[in-house]
């Protein structure tokens, strides 16, 4: 039996009951003096610093059995935290604890961290994606876990999109309410994973089905974004490697697409494509425009895409651009839009987000050319 301080997520009721699962903790306001829980930078959960005169309020969990603490261990440890002895205050008691801290330089901080703020505009994300964390309890050790914390966060983004879709059904007669889930595991995680599902589900007859294996690629959300200069009526594209056609041993497995990239944990679907149109092509994005949202390959692949087109100046854009940091090696090019869409009667377009992106545009590219003919964006 222990007893530990939570000074950060912990301190909520949905995220201890997620982490430590079917045992209980008894639970006590206290405070840790001389410290301060600070947010990290780009994250959804806190530090603790040594800081004197401050307070880091919290819970004290006392007498917590061996499980619960190798449940929390397996939580925290995971991410390079390390376990200290310190004297906690709860009321008129002075309790030693263990708390959790993190190795000095392990994270960046940004300010104090706000429990109220982060209950308000956080948990949902951290909830979401720890719950996929801890399911690997007792199958992976932790310490290999922490590198896809980034890809479970993603999945977890579009698991939260996917159950705030509210697209029409007008001809579709079914609801999600329909299946049953019988059982679900990953037999792969990384920064992508796979699922497997064991499901029933109501047929078109009325009758509930036998239990049903499906296999599912999960990626996450992505974005796609074509950048249109309506004064030159022009489009830029972008040509890198792909190892999707080099699997199936195409001849040539450099694919030319739109801008595109997976949505990060705290990004609008907008905020990526601009990020995005920065890194692979220099491109600095005037006013956008949603032309659609798809599921790439929904027999197989738990991935949405939004795309958009995007209002820009291409007058000297192009060249070699991608991120050293992900050994991405992308050649940007301007093309006539005539000449772009001619790829897709060619064959030489290939992949689905740039096949839809040229067909909407040439839908679209009249009214867009009448609209955008004056103030586009910029080469960053």
């Amino acid at each position: 039996m222990r007893n530990l301080f939570f000074y950060g997520t912990l301190r909520d009721a949905d995220v201890l009951a997620m982490v430590l699962g079917p045992e209980r903790a008894t639970l006590t306001p206290a405070v840790l003096d001389d410290h301060v829980a600070m947010a990290v930078a780009g994250e959804t959960f806190p530090i603790i610093h040594a800081k004197i005169g401050a307070q880091a309020h919290g819970l004290l969990a006392e007498n917590l059995s061996d499980e619960a603490v190798e449940r929390l261990n397996y939580f925290e440890l995971g991410f390079g935290y390390e376990l200290r002895s310190l004297a906690v205050r709860a009321g008129a008691r002075v309790v030693q604890a263990q708390v959790y801290f993190c190795p000095p330089g392990l994270f960046a901080t940004d300010g104090e961290w706000d429990f109220a703020h982060w209950g308000q505009r956080q948990k949902p994300l951290f909830l979401e994606a720890g719950a996929e964390f801890m399911a690997q309890y007792g199958r992976i050790p932790a310490d290999r876990l922490e590198p896809f914390w980034a890809g479970m966060r993603v999945r977890a983004l579009a698991r939260i999109a996917g159950r705030a879709t509210n697209a029409p059904a007008v001809l579709r007669k079914t609801h999600k309410d329909e299946v049953e889930t019988i059982a679900m595991q990953r037999p792969y995680l990384g920064y992508f994973a796979m699922e497997e599902f064991e499901l029933r589900l109501r047929k078109f007859n009325g009758e509930m089905s036998g239990p049903l294996r499906r296999a599912v690629f999960a990626s996450g959300d992505a974005v796609t974004v074509l950048p249109y200069d309506a004064v030159r009526d022009s489009v830029l594209l972008v040509e890198q490697f792909r190892p999707g056609p080099f699997a199936r041993q195409d001849p040539n497995p450099w694919c030319l697409e739109a801008i595109a990239g997976r949505m990060d944990a705290d990004e609008s679907p907008e905020a990526t494509a601009r990020r995005e149109a920065v890194e692979e092509a220099g491109l600095v994005l005037g006013e956008m425009e949603r032309m659609f949202g798809y599921y790439t390959s929904p027999g197989a692949v738990a991935e949405y895409i939004t795309g958009f087109v995007a209002q820009v100046d291409l007058g000297k854009a192009g060249g070699y651009f991608g991120l050293e940091a992900e050994q991405e090696d992308i050649r940007a090019l301007v093309v006539p839009f005539e000449a772009a869409h001619a790829t897709i009667a060619s064959g030489e377009a290939n992949n689905a987000p740039l096949l839809l992106s040229l067909q909407w545009l040439a839908a679209n590219r009249a009214r867009l050319r009448r609209l955008w003919a004056g103030e586009q964006g910029s080469v960053a």
